[in-house]
């Protein structure tokens, strides 16, 4: 799977957003490397049915004034399938191919309401807990953390 690279421009220094992506790896569990001019990211992912890691470089370039454009450029993904979730909907499609097939059969017809049941309650247990996390929810978090820690504070 390719991921396309992602970039982002914030009105922060270098340091700012160097120190907003040290949190939010740590936050996100992943593996951040610093080096010159950006470093190297290890991004826990979800995609759907898809969980792992995404592999990649950072790369941070001051564009002068206080802004800096933050580019993650994704070189290798490990994924694998959620195999539970799949099991789940494998074992509801069985039940459902009851509704598909009762008209010439129709003795099954008694079937049909237990078979419509379950397979709309494993859909829902899955598809109720599908979510997605990845590179650009990253960058998203980076520039709200950016933006959150260098607001001014107000002492009443």
């Amino acid at each position: 799977m390719s991921l396309p690279a992602q970039e982002l421009e914030l009105d922060r220094s270098p340091a700012e957003v160097a120190a907003a992506l040290a949190d939010a790896a740590a936050e996100w569990d992943g593996e951040w490397t610093p080096q010159i001019g950006g470093g190297r990211l290890v991004l826990p992912v979800v995609f759907g049915l898809r969980r792992g890691v995404v592999v990649g470089a950072v790369a941070m370039a001051g564009l002068g004034e206080g802004r800096t454009r933050l580019r993650f450029t994704p070189e290798e993904s490990h994924l694998v399938v959620d195999r539970g979730s799949v099991a789940v909907l494998s074992f509801a499609a069985v039940p459902l191919v009851v509704t598909i097939v009762w008209p010439f059969w129709p003795a099954l017809f008694a079937l049909v309401p237990f078979a419509a049941v379950s397979g709309l309650v494993a859909w829902w247990l899955v598809v109720s807990r599908l979510r997605s996390h990845g590179p650009e929810e990253f960058l998203a978090d980076v520039a709200a953390r950016a933006a959150r820690e260098s607001a001014p504070t107000v002492v009443r």
